[in-house]
């Protein structure tokens, strides 16, 4: 028993050990915006309140308290979700958690201050809650519910998925048989709805409006951009409506970043989202209308992409100013802890870490549609089976609502894709279990 427990910590600690070894928790490109939310009491786009309280409260032990958080919830939800499966001991869990470690981003976005580790958590979360709630305390419940909402508010697009996962469970309900009962349904469903109110409190306590998180139609326009559609619509029509970007419809950048966030975009000289946005959800909506073909195919082509796209590390190097003059306004004591880490000094090679993380991402994926294939050809749905078409389909949902609004990019798949290694580690262990329980079913006969 000691031996497991000891394995178990020891993975926890291995959850972080990129953040040990950096010296100071990872940054990302887009952290900067969450810690400032807390001191500059207004909204921007695409910056949940909700994980900018989480942080803040964090701030007084440099961060090491979310990390912490983390790395338990982390190996929490993991452990319900294997005991849910009959695979509950603590050497299973250490095991698995191992592979993980060394073979998925899991220990890079847990190490990480930003919103990626919740995302396929809150999928694993939501699971628990609608298949699985009698195997759970109430105690277990209680948690898993309030985690669930909390991770779906950190994120529009986790918020997303988990909605798109709650309307498919009504959808495929009647012929679930018992897999999915409307109580656990209804849990789910409350757990999502929770979430939404949740961050309509925080933006209200921070900013004095009740509002969603903005920035959506200004994350599509950007993604239109880069694929021709903005340019052809200005073409099209500033003839006859007169807009901001018509003088510069010539010179728009090739990618959504370079317009949004290069210091020198015409997006700045233009005022940014403050100056933009009613123009640039003008310029969605309509182009929608204009060209619903080019569009559809637009977004299929961006949902395929974005599936492919599982790289671990984009946006977390030694290249993130705006994160770094945060910490510098908002969090003076930190500063040299953080200009000291490895990160700040480009001394992580990512490159080399997707040598494994990418044909393990993408090896992974396809042995799921394998497991969801063999469900549909024997007409069984078993509970290995509902996981894995659970994880596919959020997968699918992650890809369409990425690609789609913001465009395809590394971060948003590798932040989901390990759960899909996760169910096949599952699968294995089931089946591993089955040999040993019957090996007669397994060996030919003589």
């Amino acid at each position: 028993m000691l031996a497991s427990v000891l394995a178990v910590a020891a993975v926890a600690l291995l959850l972080i050990a990129p953040a040990a070894w950096n010296g100071y928790p990872l940054l990302q490109y887009d952290t900067g915006g969450y810690l400032a939310r807390w001191y500059e009491g207004y909204l921007v786009p695409s910056r949940s309140t909700v994980y900018g309280l989480y942080l803040h409260l964090g701030e007084p032990t440099f961060f090491w308290l979310n990390l912490a958080f983390q790395s338990v919830i982390t190996l929490w939800v993991m452990h319900l979700v294997l005991r849910a499966m009959g695979l509950a001991k603590p050497l299973k869990l250490a095991a698995i958690g191992l592979v993980l470690v060394l073979t998925t981003a899991l220990p890079w976005l847990a190490s990480m201050l930003i919103t990626d580790i919740f995302a396929g958590l809150a999928v694993l979360a939501l699971f628990l809650l609608v298949a699985h709630a009698d195997k759970l305390s109430a105690i277990e419940k209680a948690l898993l519910f309030a985690f669930t909402a909390f991770a779906a508010a950190t994120h529009s697009a986790t918020f997303g998925v988990l909605f798109g996962l709650c309307v498919a469970g009504w959808i495929v309900r009647p012929f679930s048989g018992p897999r999915l009962s409307i109580a656990g349904l209804l849990q789910g469903t409350a757990a999502v709805a929770v979430s939404a109110a949740m961050l309509l409190a925080a933006n209200y306590a921070l900013s004095g409006q009740v509002a969603w998180t903005p920035g959506g139609p200004g994350v599509s326009f950007g993604r239109m951009m880069q694929d021709g559609i903005v340019a052809r619509y200005l073409n099209d029509h500033c003839d006859t409506i007169q807009l901001k970007l018509c003088p510069y419809r010539n010179e728009l950048p090739p990618t959504a970043d370079d317009f949004l966030w290069s210091n020198d975009s015409i997006f700045n000289k233009l005022g940014r989202f403050e100056g933009m946005d009613e123009e640039m959800e003008f310029i969605a909506l309509h182009s929608l209308q204009a060209y619903p073909l080019w569009q559809a195919k637009a977004a299929l082509a961006a949902t395929a992409t974005q599936l492919a796209m599982v790289g671990t590390g984009e946006g977390t190097n030694g290249w993130i100013p705006h994160t770094y003059g945060i910490i510098e306004r908002y969090l003076p004591a930190q500063v040299a802890m953080m200009r000291a880490a490895h990160q700040q000094h480009w001394d992580i090679n990512f490159a080399a870490i997707n040598r494994i993380h990418i044909p393990i991402a993408l090896l992974s994926m396809g042995l799921l549609l394998l497991i969801v294939a063999r469900i549909l050809w024997r007409r069984h749905l078993d509970d290995v089976g509902l996981l894995a078409a659970t994880v596919s389909l959020a997968l699918l949902g992650n890809a369409f609502l990425c690609g789609v609004i913001s465009g395809p990019h590394d971060r948003y798949g590798a932040r989901m894709v390990w759960i899909a290694t996760f169910v096949v580690l599952i699968a294995l262990g089931r089946y591993m279990l089955a040999s040993r329980l019957s090996p007669g079913l397994h060996k030919p006969h003589a």
